[in-house]
This record gives C-alpha cells, sequence and structure tokens, in this order.
C-alpha cells in the first residue's frame, strides 16, 4: 500500500483521503488554515452566518451516507430582468416551461428543447467527462457523445440556438459563471447544467453548507487519515522520475510514494513544483473570474424574498467584456443574492436576514481596480435599490470579501475561483490533468479536471483515488529512493 500525503484540505483533497484510506493506505494530510472545506468556508458575525463559497448543492447522491440534512427551496432561483420582469425558475420542467410562457409567450416549447439537449448533454458528460482522467476516453463512451455536446459552439451561440427572447438568451448565459466563465467565450456544454438543477434539484444543507466540510472531517477522523492543520507544505520533493514527498514550513520533510496536490495548479508549478512549461500552459488559458462579496446583516423580514435570487445587468455583454477584456468591475453588474435565513433560522438572529450578494468581477487586485472596494459596495447596493431591493435604513453592517482575501487565504491564482478560464470551446480539454509530470504526483481541485463546484470536486476526488490505487495496485520497487524524514 501507498504512503499517500494530501497538500490542501479542500473537498476534493478530503475525498480522495477519504477513499484512499478506506483501502488501506496511510493518508496524511495537510492544511495551511485551521479548518477544512477549502473555499467551503463561512463568516460569522452578531449572529449571522454567511457562506462565503458555494449556495447550493447538486448532484446530491455523491453525498449520501454524511448524514446532511437537505432542504430544497420552494424555486430554484429567481431572475430579474433589466426591464423589471421576473422569471421564477421552477424544478419541474413543465412547471418551469409555464414559466417562461409568462415571461415570453410562446417559448415555453423552446425551453422544453433546451431542457432535451441539456439531459442528452449531461448524460453524455456523465459517461465521457465525468468518468475519469481527460486523457483517458472511458470504455462507456460513445462516438455520439462528442456531437452531445455542441462541439465548436459557445454558450451564447446556443442560446441563440434555442431563444430569441433576450431575457433567455441571458438567463442561459449565466450557467457560465458556475465555471467563472465568459458566456460569449465559454463552451456550450455549460447548458447542461440547468438540465441537472432541474432534473435532480438545487439543495441547501441545513446549518450552511459549510457543514458538508465538518461531516467530511468526521468521516477522515473515523477512517484513521492524520490531519495536520495550520501547517503549510512550501516544496513537492522528487526526483526526475517520481515524488519523494514534501518539505513542510517548519523545514521538516516527509517522505511520500503518492502526493495529493489539492491546491491552485498555478501554485503547484509556480511554487511547490516549478515548472515553466506548464506554468505557461496555465497562464495561456487566462484567469477565470472572481468574486466580491457584500456580506450584510440586514433588519427585518423581506417579503416573498426567495433563497436565490439573479438580478441582472442591462447590458450582459458589455458587462462580461469588462471582467475579461477591461480587466475592471462592471459599471452594471448582474447581482446574485442568497438569503439561506429564508430557509434556515439559524443563519440570522429572529426579524433578520442574512444577505449574501455576490458580483463577479475580474481576478486582479482591487488596488487596481477604477475606484476602491467601498465605492464599489456602494454602487452595487445603488444598483439593488434601483432594480427592487432597496436595503436603505435596513444594514445593521455590510462586510466585504474581494478577490485579494481568495488569493491571500486560499492561494487562488489572483483571486480566481476556478484557476484558468473556460475560455472557448475547448477550454475543458485544455485544463490541467489529474497526474502529474511526476509519478506518484496528482492534482485535484477546482482548476483541475474535471473543475469547480461541489459536484465535480468532488468526482475530481473520486478520480484521482482512482488513478492511485491504478498506479500503485503492484507492490512498490524496495529500492525507491528515500529522504531522511525528522519528525
Amino acid at each position: 500500500m501507498a504512503d499517500v500525503i494530501v497538500v490542501g484540505g479542500g473537498v476534493g483533497g478530503m475525498v480522495s483521503a477519504l477513499l484512499l484510506a478506506g483501502r488501506g493506505h496511510r493518508v496524511r494530510l495537510y492544511e495551511r488554515l485551521d479548518r477544512l472545506g477549502g473555499k467551503l468556508a463561512e463568516h460569522r458575525r452578531d449572529g449571522f452566518a454567511f457562506s462565503l463559497g458555494p449556495s447550493l448543492l447538486t448532484m446530491p447522491h455523491l453525498f449520501a451516507g454524511l448524514g446532511l440534512d437537505l432542504v430544497e427551496p420552494r424555486e430554484l432561483c429567481r431572475y430579474r430582468f433589466a426591464d423589471g420582469s421576473v422569471l421564477t425558475a421552477r424544478r419541474d420542467p413543465g412547471a418551469m416551461a409555464a414559466e417562461v410562457d409568462r415571461l415570453a409567450p410562446g417559448e415555453g416549447r423552446n425551453w422544453l428543447a433546451f431542457h432535451r439537449w441539456g439531459r442528452t448533454c449531461l448524460e453524455a458528460s456523465h459517461r465521457t467527462f465525468f468518468a475519469g482522467p481527460i486523457d483517458r476516453p472511458p470504455a462507456q463512451a460513445r462516438l455520439s457523445d462528442l456531437f452531445a455536446v455542441a462541439p465548436g459552439r459557445t454558450l451564447d451561440g446556443l442560446a441563440r440556438r434555442f431563444f430569441t427572447d433576450p431575457r433567455l438568451r441571458q438567463y442561459t448565459g449565466r450557467y457560465a459563471t458556475y465555471a467563472g466563465a465568459n458566456p460569449y467565450r465559454a463552451p456550450a456544454a455549460l447548458g447542461c447544467v440547468p438540465a441537472l438543477e432541474h432534473g435532480q434539484g438545487g439543495w441547501y444543507v441545513r446549518g450552511g453548507l459549510p457543514r458538508l466540510a465538518d461531516a467530511l472531517r468526521a468521516r477522515l477522523e473515523e477512517a484513521g487519515v492524520e490531519v495536520t492543520l495550520r501547517t503549510g507544505v512550501t516544496d513537492v520533493l522528487a526526483d526526475s522520475e517520481r515524488v519523494l514527498g514534501v518539505r513542510l514550513a517548519s523545514g521538516e520533510r516527509e517522505r511520500a510514494d503518492v502526493v495529493i496536490a489539492n491546491v491552485d495548479a498555478a501554485a503547484l508549478y509556480g511554487r511547490l513544483l516549478p515548472d515553466r512549461r506548464r506554468l505557461r500552459r496555465i497562464a495561456r488559458l487566462g484567469r477565470s473570474s472572481s468574486a466580491f462579496l457584500l456580506l450584510a446583516g440586514v433588519e427585518g423580514r423581506t417579503e416573498g424574498l426567495a433563497h436565490h435570487s439573479v438580478v441582472f445587468s442591462a447590458d450582459y455583454r458589455r458587462e462580461f467584456a469588462d471582467i475579461f477584456e477591461r480587466h475592471r468591475p462592471a459599471e452594471d453588474p448582474t447581482v446574485y443574492v442568497g438569503c439561506s435565513a429564508v430557509d434556515d433560522s439559524s443563519q440570522a438572529p429572529d426579524g433578520a436576514e442574512n444577505w449574501v450578494m455576490l458580483v463577479n468581477v475580474p481576478a486582479r487586485d482591487p488596488l487596481r481596480w477604477p475606484m476602491s472596494p467601498s465605492a464599489y459596495r456602494d454602487l452595487v447596493l445603488e444598483r439593488l435599490a434601483a432594480r427592487g431591493h432597496d436595503l436603505s435604513g435596513r444594514l445593521r453592517f455590510v462586510d466585504l470579501f474581494t478577490p485579494a482575501d481568495l488569493r491571500d487565504r486560499y492561494g487562488a491564482w489572483g483571486g480566481a475561483i476556478y484557476g484558468g478560464a473556460y475560455d472557448g470551446p475547448l477550454a475543458p480539454f485544455r485544463r490541467p490533468g489529474n497526474r502529474g509530470p511526476r509519478r506518484g504526483l496528482y492534482l485535484v481541485g477546482g482548476s483541475a479536471h474535471p473543475g469547480g463546484g461541489l459536484p465535480l470536486v468532488t468526482l475530481g476526488g473520486r478520480i484521482v483515488a482512482s488513478l492511485v490505487e491504478e498506479d500503485f495496485s503492484l507492490k512498490q520497487d524496495a529500492r525507491r529512493p528515500r529522504i531522511r524524514t525528522r519528525r
């Protein structure tokens, strides 16, 4: 059995560690922060709780057996457009088509056709993209799967294929942001995400999404994984052929047959195991978007407020040009509003609400923005007020979370949420794979295959565990290189 070290305690790293420990490997996990979960984190203040990472859980079967108390909001999401019109997203496809017809008469049948396409794309993705490493087609893959994902088409192109109403094209383009991408450049395959939500639902974990990280931590302890917090790794040690272990921030060296890097791929190849060629390849991808969060304690209850809302900008193309071409926050941003207190009273004091307002921004230090974070906070609140969400006189406090926090807290490349950008139809195939350039080195997490978000990093953890089992199933060479380990 292999001696395994996991660098970083995000969800993908925890899943890999749990699976490998369950198969008899010795597993040690080192996390620089004082908790596990990576971006699955929360901020608490004055009785309010705010999720700093994912806001909903899809593919809930992946997390069965963890003892989570799952809650399904009444609506998937409520979309408000710049003209004041509203689209309420229902999980049931028939009910959703009826809502689409209310917004844009005659488009309901087009949405159903879009949904059918999405289901076909999703089925193909499960057989291929989600099933294993990117460099090896699974045995169950079919030739038709290649065409099912609309190769060569962008997400906006897909939206134009199905919808004539510009609001529905904007709704479709919103799914690019699930990968930190630009809908006018992102691959059409992201159009399968709504089929996932309408098929399996979008769920909330009572107590907040970070309870998932707590549940995984408990399973790690049961499985015998050695977890060490507040301990950074400065180097992955390797010779020209294989990994040898890691060097900790304390200077100690720990030997291992396997090193699983649950860190940003740019950090791995830029700092932990420098590799200029691979770093240049990542740089050519460009960065995904980042996030600007307003975490607001709001006085009073808002009648009819949904758990998830999206307030769209008036010019979506210009908004994404600001983010990805002009590298500045949009002057008229789309704002996601999440209020988990709608379904969970533990998230805010009685008679109050916890508002998480998220705006997509470039992965760039806010010190280089044309306005300060506090000025941009005011702009976001003004835009929301103009579109029906006026919080004047109701704010107890507003705390900010910026790209600089993502960079400094998690080592995210420039503050990018998902590492490299999903830019271009072939973007999913250009991301770093799960096997590294040395035997025994593996990558997992949002910047590696198959991508970011709770379901994908979980699938990535499964893929990596399977690769380790495959690569180290035979008795290891007794002559393998050794390094001195200080305890």
